[in-house]
């Protein structure tokens, strides 16, 4: 699903009226029956005895005005509050004014109503065309609302928040809304963690907006369906063997780190690889053919840490980084894989292995960053924010840390998956791509491990990284909502591996 701007939103809006034809007021009529079907459905749950819906002098305020005349139709006890005179308003909203049968109230600041517990105010003061923060009367009404005890469902946006880069904003003067209902596609910032108090859980409503409208727009930004990325999977022949299905090579683990690499290896088998070959430290072998018997292991010869590289020409992927450490030794035989890549490249042999990097190798890269140039191209990297913050610099908030991923990924041709509750891939052709499947029971220690392995695996088998990213990012995203099915707080990162199967099979 695109991610678009203000600007390419009210393109596609544009397009749809005239081309649908339909006149404005009647898309907006459109957007506002499919909001009251939402709060029907969704929080009409008994609890809310009045509605008290606030609306401004735009457009958004006219979708406002439009949901307070519905809902009244249909018996809620409603009552409207406008920020500014009825003339003040724009055509279409002042068209839904002259329509209302509530009398509406125009807010001063001495007169700004009561509200209580059982109240569901609806927030439509300003959408996405809102351009600079707010102030004067209509900052002084989000407070009033943010103050109160009551239930916020935004319109679209929650007034004040900007869509995309809220770097210059105020966040004081932003509506805290407990749900928001984006009209026909999610709005950037609704991604991003500092906005979470302000957008509460979203979920975006189609309101009409003719496909060939949202075709017309190329956005950068798009949002991961999980419909799409079952599409994607290859379905498994009967004479199919295990030779099909790739040979990853897991570069992990470390004394008092090996648990790294087995929820790695057990990871990559469970997301399909044909076979698996763990290269860890002399002391892990024991652990590793308890814990994984299906994996072979290559043991370096340093007894507690990767110190040599192995043979790698004969992987169809390779994966570095779960409890590997940075210790110097480690450090040079990391550089020492990433020359032979580099050497294998120069010499055309025919190499079908793809890197994925996580944990401790982005933290050697980023005391090493030289070495960036060297990574083949589209390279995986799979950092968290604090590793992507010491591999890149420092970031301001996360529209800033998003900016500079893409930047990265078109640098240096690699594809970065950012972890985090949406996490995002940025491909090297300038896209980014946000994820929604997954929930805080995932932040435990091993669920990136888990997310190595499986997208080690979708490569192994022949996966374009692109894909082999997006799926792996999806499925890990499944397997750990399934997990936390009885609790989240309960989950472990092998509850995510041991859900994989079942991730798959929602996918089909």
């Amino acid at each position: 699903m695109k991610i678009l701007s203000p600007s390419q939103i009210r393109a596609a809006d544009a397009y749809t009226i005239e081309h649908e034809p339909i006149a404005s007021i009647d898309l907006m009529e459109r957007a506002a029956t499919e909001c009251v079907k939402a709060i029907r459905k969704y929080y009409d749950d008994g609890v809310y005895k009045k509605i008290a819906v606030f609306v401004g002098p735009g457009n958004n305020g006219g979708d406002g005005l439009a949901i307070a005349r519905l809902l009244h139709d249909l018996k809620y006890s409603v009552s409207v509050y406008m920020l500014t005179e009825s003339s003040a308003l724009s055509p279409d909203a002042y068209i839904n004014y002259e329509r209302l049968s509530v009398a509406p109230v125009v807010l001063t600041e001495e007169n700004m109503p009561e509200l209580h517990r059982s109240t569901l105010v609806i927030d439509a003061l300003f959408g996405v065309g809102l351009s600079r923060p707010l102030d004067g009367l209509a900052a002084k009404t989000v407070h009033h609302i943010n103050n109160n005890d009551c239930t916020v469902l935004s319109i679209d946006m929650p007034s004040g928040l900007f869509s995309e880069d809220n770097a210059k904003n105020n966040y004081d003067n932003i509506i805290c809304a407990n749900y928001t209902l984006s009209l026909q596609q999610p709005k950037m910032s609704f991604f991003f963690a500092e906005n979470e108090k302000y957008v509460g859980k979203h979920t975006s409503l189609h309101i009409g907006i003719l496909p060939a409208a949202i075709e017309k727009q190329a956005p950068k930004l798009f949002f991961l369906e999980s419909t799409k990325i079952g599409m994607l999977i290859e379905p498994r022949s009967k004479f199919d063997h295990k030779g099909d299905f790739g040979h990853v090579l897991l570069i992990a683990g470390s004394c008092g780190m090996m648990g790294a690499a087995v929820l790695a290896a057990k990871a990559c088998l469970r997301t399909g690889a044909g076979k698996v070959t763990a290269h860890i430290p002399k002391d892990g072998n024991i652990i590793m053919q308890i814990a994984v018997p299906e994996a072979m292991t290559s043991l370096d010869k340093n007894t507690k840490c990767f110190s040599k590289v192995p043979d790698i020409e004969k992987y169809t992927a390779i994966a570095v980084g779960p409890g590997i450490g940075t210790k110097p030794k480690t450090q040079r035989a990391f550089f020492e894989l990433l020359r032979q890549l580099e050497v294998i490249k120069s010499c055309k042999i025919d190499f079908a292995g793809k890197l994925v990097l996580d944990a401790d190798a982005l933290n050697i890269l980023s005391v090493n960053r030289k070495w960036l140039k060297m990574l083949p191209s589209d390279t995986i990297l799979t950092p968290h924010p604090g590793e992507f913050d010491r591999l890149f610099g420092a970031c301001a908030n996360s529209y800033d840390r998003c900016r500079k991923q893409i930047e990265m990924a078109q640098k240096y041709s690699v594809f970065i998956v950012l972890k985090g509750a949406h996490t995002s891939i940025a491909i090297p052709n300038g896209r980014c791509i946000f994820n929604d499947s997954g929930n805080p029971g995932m932040a435990t220690a091993g669920s990136g491990d888990v997310l190595t392995g499986m997208i080690a695996s979708l490569l192994a088998q022949g996966y374009p990284p692109d894909v082999a990213a997006c799926a792996g990012v999806d499925l890990h995203g499944i397997a750990g909502d399934m997990a936390a099915a009885n609790s989240q707080e309960a989950l472990i990162a092998g509850d995510i591996v041991n859900c994989i199967g079942k991730a798959f099979l929602e996918l089909y």
